[in-house]
């Protein structure tokens, strides 16, 4: 298992944290699926339904973000700024080269991809932090020292992530936690900035305070008031004065700013499942080289399991067909276990409906997880049927349609000329 915390003896400064930050996920995804997306104005709305105007804005791809459209922002007022593509084909007074794509969040999806993103930096670093569905902290003290090693071996967890997932990640690598969360944003999109130890309140000094860690919009306007515009004002300020203002908050930033910041990457509770996706050099109708894949990752995500003292009660499998229709099987069985054969028959067995199927990546997943010594007996699932999945675990497939609404699952593949 990965340690949590600094090692014994390892120091701030040669301790090397990375913060990985998804660019503009949610749209990184729907073009992920949707190919023709790719390079067009797109805008994922929270509460959005496709032909409506009621929600608001979860995320706006950059080149929608050229035309005014924020997050947060309400989908009608995205719309007077960005109107839909099928709106301005059918009305003479807008311009088709000035409108953009509408789809609504689908979570389920975004997670299925998240999910294939965390196994590769599970692989990478020996603690992670996930923050967030599209953002993490990696402590890489043991996998790699600061210089060029650092640069190669962030750059090849980001090349890792784009070639086999498919979306980019922006990479801050310093060694604290506030300055590689704000190293990840200073290239965006698809950047990679390395800060090293010592260059740190240099680096901070000249940037608007509100990209300080812990400086929101108000805190900043009340900076302001007092003459602190930039990081580097706020390293200088009196921290007295900021502990009366702004109390133990105003003493904590202006360490942040300062380049001080002893917190340490310690993971954010249990994981929920367990992935392992591999995807092929090209796609195969090949069944026996598909079944000894799914042979390959049922062992190594029932070795990870096993690393991690976890045990699984619902196993599944993904398969990807070009260009991306995804579809999952499920099984639950009836008690928690820890047993890498099992996992292989499971897997195999809900794979044997795609085996010949054009196949471009292929998953195994373990969910349900939980701690424990107890576990059945391989006999207790000896002549069960096994039950029919739950919502939980159902069988989603992407398929096309034509009607606005995604299907059940909400992994609908949709015509670019639906809305």
């Amino acid at each position: 298992m990965g340690h949590s915390g600094r090692l014994p003896g390892v120091t701030r400064d040669e301790q090397v944290i990375a913060h990985v930050d998804m660019d503009c996920f949610y749209a990184a995804c729907e073009r992920l699926r949707e190919p023709a997306l790719r390079g067009e104005p797109v805008v994922v709305g929270m509460g959005y339904e496709p032909g409506g105007s009621d929600g608001a804005v979860a995320t706006a791809s950059y080149e929608a973000r050229e035309f005014g459209v924020e997050s947060a922002q309400a989908i009608s007022t995205a719309l007077t700024e960005l109107p839909r593509k099928i709106d301005a084909a059918n009305d003479d007074s807008l311009s088709v080269e000035e409108a953009g794509f509408y789809r609504p969040v689908d979570m389920e999806y975004y997670e299925s991809v998240a999910a294939a993103i965390r196994e590769i930096l599970h692989e990478r670093a020996d603690t992670v932090r996930e923050v967030s569905i599209d953002e993490a902290y990696l402590d890489l003290t043991d996998r790699c020292s600061w210089g060029e090693d650092v640069r190669a071996y962030t750059g090849q967890i980001r090349t890792a992530i784009e070639e086999s997932v498919g979306v980019i990640a922006s990479v801050g690598v310093a060694p604290t936690m506030s300055a590689a969360k704000v190293a990840s944003d200073r290239e965006k999109p698809d950047g990679h900035v390395v800060v090293e130890p010592g260059d740190v309140r240099s680096f901070f000094a000249d940037l608007p305070v509100e990209d300080v860690h812990g400086v929101g919009p108000v805190t900043a306007r009340e900076l302001a008031e007092l003459g602190i515009e930039t990081a580097g004002d706020l390293a200088r300020a009196d921290p007295a004065n900021l502990d009366d203002r702004f109390g133990e908050r105003g003493v904590q930033i202006h360490r942040y700013a300062r380049g001080d910041d002893d917190r340490q990457v310690e993971p954010m509770g249990q994981p929920k499942s367990l992935s392992r996706e591999s995807a092929f050099s090209e796609t195969t109708r090949d069944e026996q080289r598909q079944r000894v894949r799914i042979r390959e990752l049922a062992s190594a995500v029932a070795d990870r399991a096993n690393r991690k003292e976890l045990l699984y009660q619902t196993i599944g499998v993904k398969v990807v067909s070009p260009p991306f229709e995804v579809q999952t099987r499920a099984r639950s069985l009836p008690g928690p276990v820890s047993d890498a054969d099992l996992v292989e028959e499971v897997a195999l067995d809900l794979f044997a409906e795609f085996a010949g199927d054009r196949v471009r990546k292929l998953g195994v997943r373990l969910s349900k997880l939980s701690d424990g010594d107890d576990q059945p007996a391989l006999t207790a699932f000896e002549g069960e049927q096994s039950p029919a999945p739950d919502q939980d675990h159902a069988s989603e497939s992407v398929s096309s349609s034509t009607g606005g609404d995604d299907d059940e699952l909400g992994c609908g593949q949709r015509s670019l000329t639906d809305y």
